[in-house]
């Protein structure tokens, strides 16, 4: 065998040193790396808004319209407004002896709250409330025995 066969030409550099080797596998790398991260949070995160028992909560849902619908026919409204650090109800058609409000943020359920609104006379209701995150909230007026309730999206 000749060493001539084997033998690099003069000036010619390993595949290494080149640069398009490596821009051609810099495609096929990146997909990799994205495949791994899409897997990671595929893995590492829940999927909270499955739920497991939707046939029991849908029923549940038409229970809840017939409340809405309670409140409509016996005329009960309400004005909210959100002073610094409070939150104050102005009720008209009822006079239950509390308000029940709960405030349920659109995407993070962690967020969520319940707060139990005295009378302040008048029709007022009034309680303290933190500072709330920011983002699209939904605001549920209940009365303590469950007859009716006002549901409006937005705060």
């Amino acid at each position: 065998m000749s060493a001539t066969r084997d033998a690099a030409p003069p000036g010619a550099r390993p595949w290494y040193r080149e640069p398009w080797p490596w821009i051609l596998m810099a495609g096929p790398a990146a997909v990799i790396v994205a495949g791994a991260a899409t897997i990671w949070l595929a893995v590492a995160s829940a999927d909270g808004l499955v739920a497991d028992d939707y046939y029991k909560r849908g029923l549940a849902i038409n229970q809840d319209l017939k409340r809405q619908q309670r409140a409509e026919e016996r005329g009960i409204t309400a004005r909210v407004s959100q002073p610094p650090g409070r939150l104050r109800v102005q009720l008209q058609g009822a006079a239950p002896e509390a308000l029940f409000v709960q405030l349920v943020h659109a995407t993070r359920p962690g967020m969520d709250q319940r707060v139990r609104l005295a009378p302040a006379g008048q029709g007022v209701y009034e309680a303290e409330l933190s500072a709330l995150a920011p983002g699209r909230w939904r605001l549920i007026l209940e009365d303590p025995r469950g007859e009716w309730k006002i549901v409006r999206e937005g705060l």
